[in-house]
């Protein structure tokens, strides 16, 4: 069976997707790590104390949910190309009325994107 896309998903799918994703406590500190401040993966770690191996693969997750996205890209002195990330929303409202929630995403205010 393979894997649905988020393109394929219905709207609950990807409300559930997201508030089950926000639940996860790894998941919302990499977003907070980045809602005032773009950063890379190793700022990312370093500050969480968590492997960059789980920050990588938490970006994606929040890549694929448009919670996150890339901000703009830094040269590092070895001269590699380094995906800066910030986070898409400041402000997440769940509301659970009749067992139905509602997940409303409110926008960062606190950059503008500008990749270089």
């Amino acid at each position: 069976m393979s894997k649905r896309s988020i393109i394929q998903l219905s709207e609950f799918d990807i409300t559930q997707k997201i508030i089950e994703s926000l639940s996860n406590v790894c998941t919302r500190s990499v977003l907070f790590a980045v809602k005032n401040e773009s950063k890379d993966v190793t700022q990312i770690a370093s500050e969480l104390k968590i492997s960059l191996s789980t920050v990588y693969k938490t970006l994606s997750t929040l890549e694929d949910l448009a919670l996150a996205e890339v901000d703009r890209y830094e040269i590092s002195p070895e001269g590699k190309k380094i995906k800066l990330y910030r986070s898409r929303i400041g402000k997440v409202e769940i509301v659970l009325d009749d067992l139905e929630p509602t997940l409303s995403l409110h926008p960062n205010l606190t950059n503008s994107k500008s990749i270089s």
